[in-house]
């Protein structure tokens, strides 16, 4: 190896070896299963459904969401009070170090409003979940018929 080439393959493996261990360091949690259910009659609103897992060691927050192909996204909570389904805005998610979270029927979901287009079945979307102290979490969702 020449006297230019020398220095400049250890700059690069030093660089490398700095660069690696901050990437392994960083961890971000997934959005996984998506899917948006359709209204059996025209809405301007759907409901979304899916998984966030968090691997990471430290538990993360999601505190805003957004789709281009909705004018508002939200995540809200069905509970049963006093015999009565309720619905409710939850303005903060919490995802748990090495746990996950779970939206599903009944429970935590997505309320979608004001779709952009119309959807059809199969059509997919992107929604982007804004992370407490800075980031943005994305996610794939499957538009389904209203049977899910």
């Amino acid at each position: 190896m020449n006297r230019i080439g020398a220095p400049l393959a250890f700059a690069s493996l030093l660089l490398a070896s700095v660069a690696l261990p901050a990437c392994a360091r960083e961890c971000a949690p997934v959005v996984s299963e998506g899917w948006v259910r359709m209204p059996p009659v025209a809405m301007p609103m759907l409901a979304g459904f899916g998984r966030f897992t968090n691997t990471c060691d430290t538990p993360v927050t999601i505190v805003g969401a957004r789709s281009d192909a909705f004018g508002e996204v939200t995540v809200h909570e069905t509970r049963i009070i006093e015999g009565v389904s309720r619905m409710r805005p939850v303005p903060t998610l919490r995802v748990n170090a090495k746990d996950e979270a779970v939206l599903q029927p009944g429970g935590l979901h997505l309320m979608l409003m004001q779709p952009k287009a119309t959807l059809a079945p199969g059509d997919r979307i992107r929604v982007e979940f804004e992370l407490e102290g800075g980031g943005v979490l994305a996610g794939d969702f499957e538009v389904r018929g209203p049977g899910g």
